[in-house]
């Protein structure tokens, strides 16, 4: 435009060159004739005013031509800075989608530089789900259809995002054909407006179905808008279409069961006279189809006119049918759960057993008169007290606190006949304890019962028949029955290379004891026998009395060495043994048969046979001594290693 202007410029001089160029050669012509005749000089005269006033004509032309360039220059330099500093977008755009101009805004808007951008064409920069419509305006635009714009459009930035604008503009036409030439865009970044739209929307979407799944509904009261409206959320629970009930703002109170109309009319006139915050109201109301449902009603006035009158109000409706069902339901249970209770109150009272409640913090809730003397703490004292406070009770043989939370981990009672009450004075009594968990209707964990007994004598009576059920009566050692019990857990056990020994043993000489002194100076004699094995043995060791003057040992994850210096270590404690009667002195020995426990030894019959077959291969080879029985073969337990016995000295 600017080379236009510079070439108009150039014209008019020229044009004013050639009318002074004019009359110079109109005033030399005329002084040719002029020299000749009177008329020639008065043509001469004329002449020269001609070229004067076409000169004037000539220098005014030129003026305004130069002044009309002036003006379009000063308006283009104005555009090009409007353009220049505009904060939004421009571009000028060719009819085939070339961007033959674009402005530093638009440049940054898309993050290009203007030279990068002005390299790019029209549909280089256009979203590909926006490409179809640029390319129905520019055909729209050729055939001189439109000649103005405005729509929204995606461009793409230079790091290939996409960014959300308002495009408007207008078509430049060619003045003398009136056909298209380009475009002016004006490009407004609408990025912020859009997400915030889509926002706004996706939170409507959320906030209308919050209120459907909870079973709410809007209601909105507008004077202006002629009255009330409702949501088809809640136009949909009372069974009505939407708008159907919209209009009048007293209608509602029609459907409102009668004898909640006169709560709720109360209560509405109060918050529209503003003696009430808001509005507030639970009330039955009629569906379309004739039924009721309970209506939970929350609302306020938003503005008011002239002397209060209301203008606006808002509230919210909630479905709460099934809440007032339930608590219709927990008010009947309620009164039963009191009757109940009384009853088990009673009931508690009267029972032989100690009775001892908690709730989930452990903290005493009850304690019946049974359980106020086991105790000694009375419940008027301890009630609301963690339970340590009156009941504390220790594992009887380990001393371990028993907690009786830990005892609740099942839905089942749990029994414990090991336990001991320990008492604020420190005296002890044992118990036999059942606690049960109190579970509650989500299945969380209530609290516990505690029902207890004094089990002192019973306990020590059961203490008593276990140990006699276990132990041999006149030795203390345990019993064959026991003892066979254990070896048996032990063969079982025995794998990964570990074995026990087992050994026979059996006295020598000792019938003679018997039969010379009597059995009472032999069941004395076996006492010190049981003693002197427990001895040597020591007490990680099993030791047994089989009956008679028969003995048996298990040594537990032994070799064959240890066990044959343990029989030694036997024979040698037993001959030592001095022992008088009525002053007659006695002295006895011992054979003792040992045999491996192994994964591969069998039974215990088994073991136990070959094991007496080699102590009876001991007392063969002149007694005192030991011998092992050979595990090779399980058919054979009488075979003997053919070895140096432990031992050959004789008893």
């Amino acid at each position: 435009m600017l080379a236009g202007l510079r070439q108009g410029r150039y014209s008019a001089l020229a044009l004013l060159a050639a009318a002074f160029g004019g009359a110079l050669a109109g005033v030399a012509l005329s002084l040719d004739l002029a020299t000749s005749t009177a008329s020639g000089r008065q043509e001469l005269a004329l002449s020269a005013c001609a070229a004067i006033i076409a000169l004037a004509l000539a220098a005014l032309f030129v003026a305004k031509v130069m002044r009309d360039h002036r003006r379009l220059a000063q308006s283009e330099q104005r555009f090009r800075r409007a353009m220049h500093d505009s904060p939004i977008g421009v571009a000028i755009v060719g009819l085939d989608g070339s961007l033959l101009e674009t402005n530093p805004a638009f440049a940054s808007m898309l993050g290009y530089t203007s030279a990068e951008l002005n390299a790019l064409s029209l549909f280089d920069i256009t979203h590909p789900d926006d490409l179809s419509l640029g390319s129905s305006m520019m055909a729209a635009i050729r055939r001189g259809e439109i000649d103005t714009y405005r729509f929204e459009k995606r461009y793409l930035r230079a790091d290939g995002t996409a960014v959300w604008t308002l495009l408007s503009g207008s078509v430049i036409s060619d003045e003398a054909t009136g056909r298209p030439v380009y475009l002016v865009s004006q490009v407004e970044d609408i990025d912020a407006r859009k997400r915030a739209e889509a926002r706004i929307a996706e939170a409507e979407t959320r906030w209308n179905f919050a209120l459907a799944s909870a079973g709410q509904g809007i209601w909105d009261l507008d004077k202006r808008k002629g009255g009330i409206t409702y949501s088809a959320t809640w136009m949909h629970m009372l069974g009505y279409e939407a708008g159907e009930l919209d209009g009048d703002p007293d209608h509602w109170l029609t459907l409102v069961h009668p004898d909640d109309r006169a709560r709720v009319e109360a209560a509405d006139s109060a918050h529209r006279a503003g003696l009430t915050p808001h509005f507030e109201a639970e009330f039955r109301m009629r569906r379309k189809d004739g039924s009721w449902i309970w209506i939970l009603d929350r609302g306020k006035v938003i503005e008011r006119g002239e002397e209060g009158r209301v203008i606006r109000a808002i509230g919210r409706l909630t479905d709460i049918t099934a809440r007032k069902e339930t608590e219709e339901r927990l008010r009947v249970s309620a009164a039963l759960l009191a009757d109940e209770k009384e009853r088990l109150r009673v009931t508690l009272q009267s029972i032989g057993d100690a009775v001892i409640c908690t709730d989930a913090n452990n903290r005493i809730t009850f304690m019946n008169p049974v359980a106020e003397k086991l105790t000694g703490q009375s419940c008027a004292n301890v009630l609301g007290s963690p339970l340590e406070s009156a009941y504390r009770a220790v594992d009887e043989e380990t001393g371990h606190p028993l907690d009786p939370r830990q005892a609740t981990g099942e839905v089942n009672a749990s029994p414990n006949n090991r336990a001991v009450l320990v008492r604020h004075n420190d005296t002890r009594c044992s118990i036999r304890q059942v606690v049960s968990p109190i579970v509650s209707e989500n299945g969380g964990f209530g609290g516990s019962v505690i029902v207890f007994q004094d089990f002192t004598d019973a306990r020590a009576l059961q203490r008593q028949l276990a140990y006699a059920a276990s132990h041999d009566a006149l030795t203390g050692l345990a019993n064959r029955s026991s003892f066979i019990r254990r070896m048996e857990e032990l063969a079982l056990s025995a794998c990964d290379g570990v074995e026990h020994q087992f050994m026979f043993i059996d006295l020598d000489h000792f019938k003679a004891v018997n039969d010379t002194s009597g059995h009472a100076a032999g069941d004395a004699l076996l006492k010190q026998v049981a003693g002197r094995l427990r001895a040597t043995l020591g007490p990680d060791n099993i030791v047994a009395r089989l009956g008679g003057d028969e003995f048996a040992a298990i040594l537990t994850a032994a070799d064959a060495d240890t066990a044959r210096a343990a029989a030694q270590a036997i024979i040698d404690a037993i001959r030592a043994v001095d022992f008088q009667w009525s002053g007659v002195r006695h002295a006895i020995g011992a054979s003792i048969g040992l045999a491996t426990i192994r994964a591969d030894s069998g039974a215990v019959d088994e073991i136990i046979a070959r094991a007496d077959a080699a102590c009876y291969a001991a007392k063969a080879a002149g007694r005192g001594c030991a011998f092992v029985a050979s595990a090779e073969s399980r058919s054979r337990p009488a075979d003997i290693e053919p070895q140096q016995p432990a031992s050959s000295a004789a008893g």
